[in-house]
């Protein structure tokens, strides 16, 4: 609820320093209608959500929205400093068509690079219907019941010569339980039932490298971009002693680098591993890596370009590798493709104007081209169709007096590839959190 914020010193007295500290505040009564459209489908809703309620820092929110999958009715309510501390407590209902979701967690992060300690716990019980695609219509579909419950404590020795070194341990139980769904009278494949019950072990390294720019990811906001190196490994094993269906080594993790180029350009690069390792073969194992370059052309001008891929092994019959309309690929029906492995390239170039009506809106546009394809197996879907292109344009508008930090999308975007079958033009109307 807090735009943007300076701490300034100006006087040293006694021991003491007296501080200036300048905020902005934003607006953070979210009320209003809904309406998106991405690959071809249409979601609603109606939302009443408060970030600040009566200024405790307290975000309450309801909704009633029409999703692709389901239509939900959810209540939301986060503190994130619980009774002036830094515990942060989560909760959420969600009533749906199709099932309902629970989630509670509390939370003591690692609130500051120096930050010695962190604790946390949350629970979640997921029950809902969960579809397969294919060239953007459902293929098959099954309960998903998923019950989640884990507890972890961490320590550090705080921020030494500009680098974090954190330690984790927790204990997790995982399970999934699966039948058929009632409605579905089509080819069915019911996934597996697992469930895993493991402790765990995390280490994360962090380097103290962030910095403000504008006019990247946003408009005319303040933007904090990571440029060091981030490490971050979880192990975990799961055993039939303690109540896991199966014996596993269970592993995630991820390798994030920022470099400032030059003055105008910069790239940001990932990479993450997640999976099990069963009786010596790798199950549902996914190797995820995505490069993003931005060039500061003007004060007005940015070209930008991302390249994402990933690459799955013995991939869960429920964990599909998707590519289309709602993820990246504007010109085609959402979820078009299916595989275990993916790849994208977007090139955008982005245009920053200084048209701000009623200073509530400052407005954006780009002009981009998408190029991607899936391959592999992929149970019950047709054969890959290649490489799949689009062209389009679009503009960006940017609530810089809300707390939410969105950015409206309207695109219209034209496949250049692709079966008979889909729209030649797209329109995309979508919020988000980048340009």
């Amino acid at each position: 609820y807090l735009y943007d914020a300076s701490v300034r010193a100006v006087a040293v007295h006694d021991g003491r320093v007296d501080v200036v500290v300048t905020t902005r505040d934003v607006w953070t009564l979210n009320p209003g209608i809904s309406f998106g459209r991405s690959g071809g489908k249409n979601t609603s809703g109606i939302e009443l959500e408060e970030l600040n309620l009566l200024g405790t820092g307290i975000a309450l929110s309801a909704a009633r929205k029409n999703g692709v999958d389901r239509d939900e009715t959810r209540f939301q309510l986060r503190d994130r400093q619980l009774g002036s501390s830094w515990w942060d407590l989560q909760a959420q209902y969600s009533s749906n068509s199709d099932g309902q979701v629970r989630e509670l967690a509390l939370d003591r992060p690692f609130y500051a690079l120096d930050a010695r300690w962190a604790a946390g716990g949350e629970i979640t019980d997921d029950d809902r219907i969960d579809s397969l695609y294919d060239l953007g219509e459902v293929i098959d579909q099954f309960r998903d019941h998923h019950r989640l419950a884990q507890a972890y404590g961490g320590w550090s020795r705080g921020l030494r010569n500009g680098w974090v070194q954190r330690w984790r341990a927790g204990a997790t139980y995982d399970e999934y339980r699966f039948a058929a769904a009632p409605t579905w009278t089509g080819t069915s494949a019911v996934p597996e039932d697992r469930k895993f019950v493991y402790p765990w072990v995390q280490f994360d390294l962090i380097q103290d490298a962030y910095y403000k720019l504008k006019n990247r990811d946003q408009i005319g906001r303040t933007e904090d971009f990571f440029l060091g190196l981030r490490a971050s490994l979880r192990l975990g094993w799961a055993d039939t002693s303690w109540g896991s269906q199966r014996s596993a080594l269970i592993f995630a993790g991820g390798l994030d680098h920022g470099a400032a180029l030059s003055q105008r350009s910069t790239l940001l690069s990932g990479l993450g591993l997640s999976g099990r390792l069963e009786s010596g073969t790798l199950r549902n194992a996914v190797v995820r890596g995505a490069a993003r370059y931005y060039a500061k052309q003007s004060e007005r001008f940015l070209f930008f370009t991302t390249l994402q891929a990933a690459y799955g092994r013995n991939l869960d019959l429920d964990n599909q590798l998707l590519l289309g309309g709602d993820n990246g690929l504007r010109g085609y029906p959402l979820r078009y493709q299916a595989g275990d492995r993916r790849m994208l390239l977007t090139v955008e170039q982005r245009f920053f104007s200084d048209w701000y009506p009623f200073r509530l809106f400052r407005v954006g546009a780009a002009a981009f081209v998408d190029v991607g394809r899936t391959w592999g197996e992929a149970p019950l879907n047709s054969s890959s169709l290649g490489l799949l292109r689009d062209v389009g344009v679009g503009l960006r508008f940017g609530n810089s007096r809300s707390g939410l930090g969105n950015v409206i999308h309207v695109d219209v975007a034209f496949p250049l590839d692709g079966d008979a079958s889909i729209d030649k033009v797209q329109l995309l109307i979508e919020t988000k959190q980048r340009f």
